[in-house]
């Protein structure tokens, strides 16, 4: 694999991909915040312009494999950008991805948790992405929205992640036009005040509520992970950066490298919003009406999704508080851990700790299926409609 520098914990682009550093001065008026997609950006705008987006909908709409030739009939310049995208950086490494799956199979219930329920609510408090969310066409359908959003996480998370015959590709270059699309569209929405959006900067802001937030957890849930297996968990989400148009030079190239950017750049790009509140609460009250009949509470999901992400970001979603459920899960949710690996026998677990169990099940659960059920799409236009003024 391709050694990449270290980047610096003070400052984003530190070092590039080949360890060249840039000037401080450049770093502030050319860094990540300032640059989007210009490969993408002119393939999703013309696509829109033009009306092709229906049609090209249509023909990817069974475009699901690695391996897999892309249909006849798409416009020159969309096909040859995905031929590009679709491409491995040169410094992917086999070996690492396939322990990455192995990885991802092993610590699967940890992991979906943290990125699904985690990683969601970290998502509804960084101010940008719930707006672009909320004012974009998925806003106005959050069950639809999350099946999608499922389906590049799921990809990722896959032992066939980037095998011919699995789909993290396809996924990854889909979600790259729908944000190239998004940025399109956006700026046209009477809604719209905050100008361009999902740049460089962004797409890193949430990449550290995946991998980051998740690493971080399971080391404070003391879950054992030798050094190959954490460093095959951040190689296969190098690579997804790369697919998703993130410059390598912006990749953290090490755990040590992604903590220091993620301290950088999560504080000042999280806080609450209305908008955020508005759609923590359709997420969360998905999960608890569509699982399985009694199997979830609300209060549960609410208790559980507090545990995981820390009462300033609850209370920035407006996650209620849960005198019951709350002492309930700080205290089973760590023996259930360890009972899981093998560090405490049956009978200390209490009865919360299964309930606990369950409640990630039936969400894993619920989210699987929806993703099966749909496709990342572009989108051709904003939130059609919204219940109130912005």
């Amino acid at each position: 694999m391709k050694r990449r520098a270290l980047l610096s914990g003070s400052a984003l682009g530190a070092a590039g991909a080949l360890g060249v550093a840039a000037p401080a001065a450049a770093r502030e008026t050319t860094g990540p915040h300032t640059i989007f997609d210009p490969e993408a950006d002119p393939v999703s705008a013309e696509l829109l312009d033009s009306g092709a987006v229906p049609e090209v909908n249509r023909l990817l709409w069974n475009w699901t494999r690695n391996d897999q030739p892309l249909p006849a009939g798409l416009p020159g310049y969309l096909t040859d950008f995905i031929e590009r995208a679709r491409r491995l950086p040169s410094w992917a490494d086999t070996a690492r991805l396939e322990r990455a799956g192995r990885f991802n199979k092993s610590r699967g219930l940890y992991l979906n948790l943290l990125n699904g329920v985690g990683g969601g609510m970290l998502s509804t408090a960084i101010p940008k992405e719930a707006w672009s969310v909320y004012y974009s066409k998925g806003g106005a359908d959050m069950e639809d929205r999350v099946a999608k959003t499922s389906l590049l996480g799921f990809a990722v998370g896959a032992l066939n992640a980037y095998r011919p015959d699995g789909d993290c590709i396809v996924n990854a270059v889909k979600t790259r036009l729908v944000h190239a699309a998004v940025r399109h569209l956006l700026p046209q929405s009477p809604h719209w005040n905050w100008g361009p959006i999902i740049s460089q900067e962004d797409i890193l802001v949430t990449w550290h509520t995946l991998p980051t937030y998740a690493m971080r957890k399971l080391r404070e849930w003391n879950v054992p992970i030798t050094a190959a297996d954490s460093q095959a968990y951040l190689h296969v989400w190098q690579v997804t950066a790369h697919l998703l148009g993130v410059r390598d030079e912006y990749i953290p190239a090490t755990w040590a490298a992604a903590y220091a950017q993620s301290d950088r750049v999560l504080p000042p790009n999280m806080g609450p919003t209305r908008e955020g509140v508005e759609l923590t609460d359709i997420l969360l009250g998905q999960l608890a009406e569509q699982t399985s009949p009694g199997s979830v509470s609300r209060p549960m999901v609410n208790a559980l999704a507090r545990y995981l992400v820390g009462d300033q970001v609850a209370d920035w979603d407006g996650i209620e508080r849960e005198p019951v459920w709350g002492p309930l899960i700080a205290t089973a949710w760590p023996l259930l851990v360890r009972f899981r690996e093998g560090l405490i026998p049956l009978p200390l677990v209490p009865e919360a700790a299964w309930a606990i169990d369950e409640a990630a099940r039936q969400y894993i659960l619920f989210f699987l299926t929806k993703g099966r059920e749909t496709r990342i799409d572009i989108p051709a236009v904003n939130r059609p409609t919204l219940d109130r003024p912005a």
